[in-house]
């Protein structure tokens, strides 16, 4: 994505003060710092895909929280528009969005799952794990919606 894309992109995401925006950590992933600045304290490495959730943008720099609710700083070419979601629990991936419908996958807490489509029907997420299993999960066992 060129620059000035994506600055359109996080700056659109991170306006809105109604709704929790998020992205994911671009892949192989990206150190969070901090502060706004390279050269400020290194936290950690976010492993690619992990979602997080949009703050704050100050020029090349994107203030953003983690599941576990620590805020730090990323720089935003760090960043990709793709959804993903991470389990807070064990969690069942059902063929349709019923809690009677059949599981196709049980992922344990912490597992990363593509979001296909959030909040339709309301309360569930369409998902796809990363060995290509499709289904839907309760909004309720993961986050990054």
């Amino acid at each position: 994505m060129k620059r000035r894309g994506f600055a359109a992109f996080a700056f659109a995401l991170c306006a809105s003060a109604s709704a929790a925006e998020f992205a994911s950590v671009a892949a192989p992933g990206a150190i969070l710092y901090d502060g706004p600045s390279a050269s400020a304290q290194k936290l950690f490495v976010a492993p690619g895909g992990m979602p997080i959730e949009l703050l704050s943008v100050i020029r090349l720099w994107v203030k953003v929280r983690d599941a576990a609710g620590d805020v730090a700083w990323i720089d935003r070419a760090n960043i990709t528009p793709n959804r993903t979601l991470v389990a807070t629990t064990d969690a069942f991936v059902r063929t349709a969005p019923q809690d009677q419908a059949p599981v196709v996958l049980l992922v344990a807490h912490g597992v990363m799952l593509d979001l296909l489509e959030g909040g339709a029907p309301a309360g569930w997420a369409r998902v796809r794990h990363r060995d290509g299993t499709l289904g839907f999960v309760r909004a309720r066992d993961v986050w990054g919606l």
